[in-house]
């Protein structure tokens, strides 16, 4: 299973972006997708998080500017992103988690390669 993390780049303060993540591969479904974003010099932070039956969860400092959705068919997950501030700069990292394959196998959880966004005037 891979996760292509796209949508990223240089935006103005007050600006938008939209990120999207496709889960490929042996998948029969997905409980939880998510993003997480990494800042130089900072701990890795929870941005928002949708499982399959569209129950959200969002980090405190992103609660009414961002919003998560997902594409079950698709197995993709969006993150619109609005009123952009600098402190928003960092990668973004998607995330699947109890991916269950075609095979009938166990879950397992698989990470993307991340994407930047830099909010800068």
């Amino acid at each position: 299973v891979q996760l292509q993390a796209s949508g990223g780049g240089l935006v103005q303060p007050g600006g938008s972006l939209r990120l999207p993540c496709a889960a490929s591969g042996s998948i029969f479904s997905i409980n939880f997708m998510g993003w997480y974003r990494q800042a130089p010099g900072k701990q890795r932070e929870m941005v928002a998080s949708i499982t399959n039956d569209g129950s959200t969860v969002y980090g405190d400092s992103v609660k009414g500017r961002f919003t998560i959705s997902r594409d079950n068919a698709k197995n993709t997950v969006y993150l619109q992103m609005n009123s952009l501030k600098p402190d928003d700069t960092a990668v973004y990292l998607c995330v699947a988690a109890g991916v269950r394959p075609l095979n009938g196998g166990p879950p397992s959880n698989y990470w993307g390669q991340g994407t930047q966004v830099t909010v800068s005037s």
